[in-house]
């Protein structure tokens, strides 16, 4: 099981000037201390629904990332594809890849707050169809010279974007969540999502999609790539899952809820109540976290991506020492539910 953390993007209030060398700082230790990937989130504005933040642009923070690293993958999870024009999306990543020695993996999402879609000219109703035309184009674009691309949003006619070097693998999010009020979206495998990810490498499960959700979501994607012909193994289909954590040495567990608490809800507003935090995220002692997070493994995920909530080393410590080593030879599990 590979773990990786997520780059400490958001804008934490009173924290701007010493923001950039905090990241410099994290990226480095990150690679240090062996953790497989460096991820990222998109958010184009900010979001107050399900957060008291918002984020640095992804691209430009990666290449930012890049710059200070060698070795580890830089990832997002997950860049909101009907938010991004094509063409100037395929110039970034094919710079990014260039720079980074292709260590870039093109995680990607439909998003779900209208205001980024409508302010970019789109609605939360076009945005599975953007986002397949914005990916289906900016891929072209990656894989070779003088690409034409005819869609219903995006058109171009024999043009050439380059650096052309390596083209990143695409990872596809969605699937189900915890059913609850404060989901924005519905506990449903939509027909037209589970399509779009067995077409690309890989699936990201949602940060609020528990174990059982997982196992059900990987089901249907085993069926479907059973029906084309193919399978997770013959594909190198790569199974990942993103959330957030705060880890604590406490073993009381009082004290270790509130001091989740104080960091958790630092990121997270008050949209998302606490049973909810607890139901979908890393919550309790080590020992809890542990568990939840073997539960996961147990059901197919590969590749585990955390939120630390914080830029603090100390924090980056505690990862390495309490989920890296541990888990490093762990095999991941085969989901066994069936849809």
């Amino acid at each position: 099981m590979k773990l990786g953390v997520f780059v400490p993007s958001y804008l934490l209030p009173g924290q701007d000037a010493q923001h950039g060398e905090q990241i410099r700082r994290f990226a480095t230790r990150a690679e240090e201390l062996g953790f497989a990937s460096l991820f990222i989130t998109d958010h184009l504005l900010t979001a107050r629904r399900f957060y008291r933040v918002s984020w640095t642009e992804p691209l430009i923070t990666l290449s930012h990332v890049a710059a200070v690293t060698r070795r580890v993958m830089l990832g997002t999870s997950v860049l909101v594809l009907p938010t991004h024009n094509p063409v100037v999306f395929a110039k970034e990543i094919a710079t990014l890849q260039h720079l980074s020695g292709g260590r870039f993996i093109y995680g990607i999402g439909t998003g779900w707050y209208p205001p980024e879609f409508e302010s970019t000219g789109g609605t939360r109703q076009q945005r599975g169809r953007r986002t397949d035309e914005v990916l289906d184009a900016s891929m072209q674009l990656l894989r070779g010279a003088n690409q034409t691309y005819h869609g219903q949003y995006y058109n171009f006619e024999n043009i050439t974007v380059e650096p052309l070097s390596h083209v990143p693998p695409v990872w596809v999010a969605g699937g189900r969540q915890y059913a609850h009020e404060a989901s924005p979206d519905q506990n449903v495998m939509a027909p037209a999502v589970l399509q779009r990810i067995c077409r690309w490498d890989g699936w990201i499960a949602r940060p609020t999609s528990p174990p059982n959700e997982i196992a059900l979501d990987l089901a249907e994607i085993d069926q479907e790539l059973g029906r084309q012909g193919t399978s997770r193994q013959q594909k190198g289909f790569v199974v990942a899952h993103e959330n957030f954590c705060w880890l604590t040495e406490k073993t009381d567990p009082a004290d270790v809820i509130a001091e989740q608490q104080k960091y958790m809800l630092g990121v997270v507003s008050d949209e998302r109540p606490w049973d909810y935090i607890e139901a979908v995220y890393l919550t309790g002692t080590i020992d809890q976290i542990q568990r939840r997070i073997q539960e996961r493994i147990d059901v197919g995920v590969e590749h585990l991506f955390l939120h630390t909530m914080t830029a603090d080393l100390g924090q980056l410590e505690l990862f390495a020492k309490h989920l890296l080593e541990p888990f490093k030879n762990v095999e991941p599990g085969q989901a066994s539910v069936s849809p």
